[in-house]
């Protein structure tokens, strides 16, 4: 069904068996308590959408504040006869990158669901297809669990992708291949950090809401709940054992780097040591006064040559012997 000018990206009536149908805005307006569980999903870079919610009474005003709300970190609260969720997924838009993590806020009441968000969240769009095929929610505390569910698995994707990007490095780091590996461990600490930073208020948010006891929530939900609360737990300590990986890498790299500069100072260290009477040797020989030795003997050079490699190899076998070489 399109939605072109409505302020609904999403409309369905759900029913209690798991599935549910789009409603075009005329069923949205007629609908009552009775027919279902209404979700209206809105998208707030719509204008219609943010009019739409400017005038809702179904919700109060500090309620739509918070679907309203530009940028806010994942939380939970109960307002009256409301659950208040804001979660945050990976997102998963093109050109975007896992770390820019996108927003989805819920209402929830016994039968209506009022989500919105400002960028597409595949979660959400997750969601209405397992509804279409009749395996989605059947009240609005499963609507929780499955939503929290979408983003929890695309969640553990990101997170077993930075998994995989800090074996892949340890991988070239044992090859010797260090080539860009400065430039990955930066991409890594930065997503790991800006993914963490949004799971651990989210871990707290859902379980805020399995000790809320509000009415929405059946034993088997507050369950499901606080398994993704686990679940998000073992996420949270993957990126940080992912965080503490990349960081050893990241001074095993340096320490090489140290390594090979020391290596090549010292090599040119002792070429210059070597050098240094060969240079002495041959300015003291090319200054332009009289009375130097060898200047009219027809073998001046090859004994000032002589002179030259007996210092060098007098030189080498010192360093050998101190084990310099």
């Amino acid at each position: 069904m399109s939605r072109k000018d409505s302020p609904f990206s999403i409309a369905m009536l759900l029913d209690d068996k798991g599935g549910g149908r789009d409603l075009g805005d005329g069923e949205v307006a007629n609908w009552q308590e009775g027919d279902g569980i209404l979700w209206l999903d809105i998208d707030l870079t719509q204008d219609s959408g943010k009019q739409w919610l400017d005038n809702e009474i179904g919700f109060n005003k500090s309620v739509l504040s918070i679907l309203l709300a530009a940028e806010t970190r994942p939380r939970s609260l109960v307002e009256g006869d409301s659950l208040i969720v804001v979660m945050r997924g990976i997102n998963m838009n093109p050109g975007a990158v896992p770390d820019d993590m996108v927003a989805v806020r819920m209402a929830l009441q016994q039968n209506r669901i009022l989500t919105t968000r400002r960028r597409t969240v595949l979660s959400v769009a997750d969601l209405r297809d397992s509804l279409l095929a009749g395996n989605g929610p059947k009240s609005s505390g499963d609507f929780l669990v499955a939503l929290t569910g979408f983003l929890s698995t695309r969640i553990e994707s990101a997170v077993e992708n930075i998994e995989n990007m800090v074996d892949d490095l340890d991988e070239k780091m044992a090859d010797h291949e260090t080539e860009n590996v400065r430039v990955t461990l930066g991409v890594i600490r930065r997503q790991a950090a800006a993914i963490r930073r949004h799971l651990a208020p989210q871990r707290d948010a859902i379980d805020r809401i399995a000790r809320s006891n509000i009415h929405l929530l059946t034993d088997r939900t507050i369950f499901e709940l606080r398994e993704e609360g686990d679940q998000l737990t073992r996420h949270i300590e993957d990126l940080d054992l992912a965080r503490e990986n990349a960081l050893v890498t990241q001074e095993e790299l340096m320490n090489r780097v140290a390594l090979e500069q020391n290596a090549r100072m010292y090599l040119l260290s002792v070429v210059a040591a070597i050098f240094l009477p060969l240079t002495f040797i041959t300015g003291l020989l090319g200054m332009n006064v009289a009375g130097l030795p060898g200047t009219e003997n027809p073998r001046g050079f090859i004994y000032s040559g002589l002179v030259m490699l007996a210092s060098l190899a007098g030189l080498v076998l010192y360093f050998r012997s101190r084990k310099w070489l």
